[in-house]
């Protein structure tokens, strides 16, 4: 009995590897369309689309409270804008790309914590890093993971020279990209859209 149960921990083990190593972590080739656009920075379905007034914006991870939430700005990128997330299921390629060609303008990183109810905003908050690329235009690429664990990884600095669909990082586990743009651009997708990094355009820059 404990044999087949030591057996069955070994399997169980192995096939949870090779699902990480062959299925999370696969990052295949991406063709980006030329023109001045917006590509999607992350596998996925567009879970939200909507337009922002405010100075900063409170998000849900997932679009759920429970999976937990994040804060950022918006007046770095523009007055007025649209938030576009994508959600990224175990099953999508989970390493992100850039949404346009431009200057890494900065990259700050944010650790997961908890929030006391006696505070003024009780709950998890997650881990984050946010990217600010400047191009044509300025947009900011938000990179969440889960709560308590630094599961976001970006390797682009702020001075870096990027392309978009260049890869530029990697969420591990439960996954959410959320991108800030101006209102300027001209939308080409809408919620529940099915996203591919690197590929689908998101919406047209009118320069």
């Amino acid at each position: 009995m404990i044999r087949n149960i030591g057996y069955l921990l070994v399997l169980t083990g192995a096939g949870l590897l090779a699902f990480w190593k062959g299925i999370f972590l696969r990052n295949p080739k991406r063709t980006t369309p030329k023109g001045n656009h917006i590509v999607a920075p992350a596998d996925g379905r567009i879970i939200e689309i909507f337009t922002y007034k405010d100075k900063s914006v409170d998000l849900f991870k997932g679009g759920h409270e429970w999976l937990g939430h994040i804060h950022t700005l918006t007046n770095d990128i523009a007055k007025e804008g649209y938030i576009i997330s994508i959600f990224m299921s175990p099953l999508d390629v989970h390493h992100n790309r850039s949404p346009i060609s431009g200057t890494v303008r900065s990259v700050k990183h944010s650790d997961g914590k908890f929030l006391a109810v006696n505070t003024f905003q009780a709950g998890l908050v997650n881990e984050k890093t946010e990217t600010i690329i400047h191009g044509t235009i300025k947009v900011k690429m938000v990179q969440i993971a889960g709560f308590l664990a630094r599961r976001v990884i970006t390797n682009v600095r702020p001075g870096d020279k990027v392309k978009a669909g260049q890869h530029v990082g990697l969420i591990n586990l439960g996954s959410q990209v959320t991108l800030v743009v101006p209102k300027s651009v001209m939308l080409m997708c809408n919620k529940g859209d099915r996203v591919i990094a690197g590929e689908t355009i998101l919406a047209k820059i009118n320069s």
